[in-house]
């Protein structure tokens, strides 16, 4: 028999673990099932035993039949495996609530065309590189200096980022920002929300202005998955030590790769191909679900 725990956790401006939420789940737990509260009516944790992985599918099916349409997401593990080392993190739509590129096409009034190629890149309808190099061309001409200002009025931060990555590298798992956009943005929100190294791809610019194409080879799906594989030997980690969240088709090898791949708000194809999946809760959920009490978080 395996150990398994099923985190429960819902908006932290929404609690909905309420005792009458929790009486309902109760009936269909196993009967050694024992419930922890986390915080509040905000997260809970269901500790149980079965026979392999399989079974405890079947536990957090039957958890989510219960729960029905109440905002709540479940991230379900072996107990044992819960606390990871490494982090690897999706920045567009994931780590802040923006497309970067799709912000610079603002400011060429092309938003609604390149969001479109967006769309259909996460959604894994069309190739990532290829989408990458036409959206990029379409900013050929417009000034680097822009970049900032788009940063400071349009990108923000999703909630949670600062927290979870401040606790995370308080109690020494490494933290990368992978991203399928570009340096300009990945280093700065990176440093702002606290990760330990960034990885984008390079725009060129000459003369102040960009050039409307991008260094090679691009970092795309492949790519992430390569980072993750990369920083697991480097600190010589096993597979189930480690995260990685993304929202997008593009990180669907990375998420797969991952101990635990977690899909955050993602498109359907990337959620049902994770691991779990984040569609209330915020970035915090992480470190219910690794077992970190509030006491112990970095605000």
């Amino acid at each position: 028999m395996v150990d398994f725990v099923s985190t429960l956790v819902s908006r932290p401006e929404k609690a909905a673990l309420t005792d009458a939420l929790l009486s309902s789940i109760a009936q269909v737990l196993p009967s050694d099932a024992k419930v922890v509260r986390l915080d509040r009516q905000i997260a809970m944790d269901i500790f149980y035993s079965e026979r392999d992985r399989d079974r405890a599918a079947e536990i957090e099916a039957q958890i989510r039949k219960a729960i029905g349409a109440k905002p709540v997401d479940i991230i379900t593990q072996v107990a044992a495996e819960r606390r990871r080392k490494l982090f690897i993190a999706d920045m567009d739509s994931t780590m802040i609530g923006q497309e970067c590129i799709d912000e610079l096409a603002a400011e060429l009034r092309l938003k609604s065309k390149v969001a479109k190629i967006t769309e259909r890149a996460m959604k894994g309808e069309i190739e990532f590189e290829e989408a990458l190099k036409e959206r990029v061309a379409l900013l050929a001409g417009l000034d680097e200096m822009v970049i900032p200002k788009v940063i400071q009025e349009k990108i923000t931060h999703t909630p949670g980022a600062r927290t979870l990555i401040s606790t995370l590298r308080a109690h020494g798992v490494y933290s990368a920002l992978v991203s399928g956009g570009f340096t300009h943005f990945a280093n700065r929100v990176g440093d702002a929300i606290g990760f330990d190294e960034m990885r984008a791809n390079v725009l060129h610019v000459e003369a102040g202005k960009l050039t409307g194409s991008v260094k090679e080879p691009i970092l795309g799906r492949a790519a992430k998955r390569d980072t993750l594989i990369e920083l697991r030997e480097q600190f010589a980690l096993q597979p189930h030590e480690t995260i990685a969240i993304g929202d997008g088709a593009n990180d669907l090898d990375m998420i797969k790769e991952a101990g635990l791949g977690i899909a955050f708000r993602a498109k359907p194809a990337v959620a049902a191909a994770a691991h779990a999946r984040i569609d209330h809760a915020d970035l915090t959920a992480i470190l219910y679900a690794q077992g970190y009490s509030r006491a112990s978080w970095m605000e």
